[in-house]
This record gives C-alpha cells, sequence and structure tokens, in this order.
C-alpha cells in the first residue's frame, strides 16, 4: 500500500496528497478508525478518501481496509523475516546465509514492482514503441548495459532503435527525433546528468519520452511523458546492488513481450529469420540416445546431428 502510495504522489491534487502523506507517517491509522475519522485526521472529505482509495486501485474504503489490514499481518511475519534471512548481509555470514539473504530480497522487489506497475501505461508505451518510426534509448554506467539489451532485442523483431550511453552521439541522435519517435531513459536513481540531458533534447525534438526509474519523484520521472517505476526492497552493496537492475530487466522483458504482440507477424517473421541467419554459427547436438564408446574416434563413428 505504501508503495502504490509512493508512486502515485507525483499525479496526487493537493487534497489527496494530504491524505498520501498522513497515511505514509500514520500507516495503520484506517485499522482504527472510519472513513469520517481518516477524512478528518488529513483534513479532507470522506468523498475525497474515496476517490484517493480508488485512484490506488481500490473499490472503496473498504476494500482499501482490508489490504491495509492484509499487510498489517505480514508484516509481523516479516519482522521474523527479516531478522531471520531478509536483514543486509554481514562479513562472517555464510554463503547459505547470503544466498537466502539475496534471494528473499530479489523475489520482495519484484513482486512490489509488479504490484506498483501501471499495466495500462506500460501498454500505451508498447504499442507507440511498436507504431514508431525510431526508438532510443539511453542509459549510462549499468543502466547503460540495460539499454543495450533492450536494443537488441527490439531490434531483432524489426523495430528501428538504438541505444546510446555518450552523451554526444546521444544528443545528436536526439535531436533528430521527431512525434513519430520514442525515447527511453533508464536510469535506478534518476538523476543521471547525461541521460536527462538527452532524454530532454529528445522531447523538445517532439518525440514521445519514457523514463524507467526506481525514484518515483526524480528529475527523470518527472520531466518524462510517461513513466515506470520500479521498487528495490534492499540495498546491499551501494552502488552496485543488483536487485534494481533485476527489477529493471523484468520491466524490459515485459515491454518486449508486449511489443512483440501488437505486430505478431512482424515478430515471428523476423526473429525466424534472424534464426536461420547464425544458425550455421551453433554447434551441432547429437540425438538422444547416441554415445560414442571407448575406442571409437569421431572420424571412424559418423554421428548424427541436428540444430539447435
Amino acid at each position: 500500500m505504501l508503495a502504490r502510495i509512493d508512486a502515485r504522489l507525483p499525479e496526487m491534487s493537493g487534497t489527496m496528497r494530504r491524505i498520501a502523506e498522513f497515511l505514509l507517517e500514520n500507516p495503520q491509522s484506517p485499522l482504527e478508525g472510519t472513513i469520517g475519522d481518516l477524512a478528518k485526521e488529513s483534513g479532507t472529505s470522506a468523498a475525497t478518501v474515496t476517490r484517493f482509495c480508488r485512484l490506488l486501485g481500490y473499490a472503496g474504503y473498504a476494500s482499501f481496509r482490508v489490504s491495509i489490514a492484509t499487510e498489517a499481518g505480514r508484516a509481523a511475519a516479516r519482522e521474523t523475516w527479516t531478522t531471520d534471512i531478509g536483514r543486509a548481509f554481514g562479513p562472517d555470514d555464510s554463503a547459505t546465509e547470503v544466498l537466502s539473504t539475496l534471494m528473499n530480497s530479489h523475489i520482495r522487489s519484484l513482486q512490489e514492482t509488479a504490484s506498483i506497475m501501471d499495466l495500462p501505461a506500460v501498454k500505451e508505451i508498447s504499442r507507440r514503441i511498436a507504431q514508431s518510426t525510431h526508438v532510443d534509448i539511453y542509459g549510462v554506467g549499468g543502466s547503460a548495459i540495460l539499454a543495450a539489451e533492450l536494443q537488441a532485442r527490439l531490434y531483432r523483431i524489426g523495430i528501428n532503435c538504438h541505444c546510446w550511453s555518450e552523451v554526444h552521439e546521444g544528443l545528436t541522435s536526439a535531436a533528430i527525433q521527431n512525434t513519430d519517435c520514442v525515447a527511453i531513459g533508464i536510469s535506478n536513481t534518476g538523476r543521471t546528468k547525461e541521460t536527462l540531458q538527452m532524454l530532454k533534447q529528445a522531447r523538445r525534438a517532439g518525440a514521445l519520452t519514457v523514463a524507467i526509474s526506481n525514484n518515483p519523484h526524480s528529475p527523470l520521472v518527472e520531466l518524462a511523458d510517461r513513466q515506470i517505476i520500479t521498487s528495490v526492497f534492499e540495498r546491499f552493496l551501494q552502488p552496485d546492488d543488483l536487485s534494481a537492475k533485476h527489477v529493471q530487466l523484468m520491466v524490459l522483458d515485459l515491454l518486449y513481450l508486449l511489443i512483440a504482440q501488437e505486430d505478431f507477424e512482424r515478430t515471428t517473421q523476423n526473429l525466424s529469420k534472424s534464426a536461420s541467419a547464425v544458425a550455421a554459427h551453433r554447434r551441432p547436438t547429437r540425438k538422444s540416445g547416441t554415445r560414442r564408446t571407448p575406442g571409437h574416434s569421431a572420424a571412424s563413428t559418423p554421428e548424427r546431428v541436428e540444430e539447435r
């Protein structure tokens, strides 16, 4: 619930923001009072509280309270979990403890990102990318790896796109964007100066701009026309915590699949062509059941092979 509120906060009006800020400081308050109590404590009205609940995806105040009660029940169990295996690891932890800590943290990050995902917005972004004449993807440092991954996958299914990590080249490309183009900025913090510069230039040129970031209140998110917010449950060795990369990779995977759906015929044709083009560079494998007996060389025993 708190993750949803935090993600939606930038788009809230002044009255709804008062409810949001009150709940962020007093998340248990709805369990102790009525909708009227929450309205009074936040200085708003019952009708505004109802609209606030619907903005977060709940049918009304009743379902909102049920969600909070469910989360409160999980919280008690989570305290033990955090103490036992969910805490940040220490220098004397065993390999098993480190692995368990990482697994739980990464799973939580993926689940929280999925829970706050604005799927209609992601679907719209996917449609615009599928119909675009050109896509620019900007990322610097670790985000450059993610940008390159997305570019390679989209290019393979027929999307004309390029990734840029060097700001001069990125600005040059951004300057020749137009209203038929899409520009994507990837930054965990949302504060990388070069990524901001490139995305700003692309927006100035008329492209639809998209921010992918873990910080819902960052300059990158505020700059972009559309936003996809990710969530990281815990951080270990900053700034190289890979859980941030994992949730962003999930977002890129989702985008890729939704874009592929937009023109499935084009997608399948291009994937088939690219697979055929590289088939000769893949090492053949033996069919199941074919084994080379001791003393027989490859030259003396012909093998039946198939392409993967």
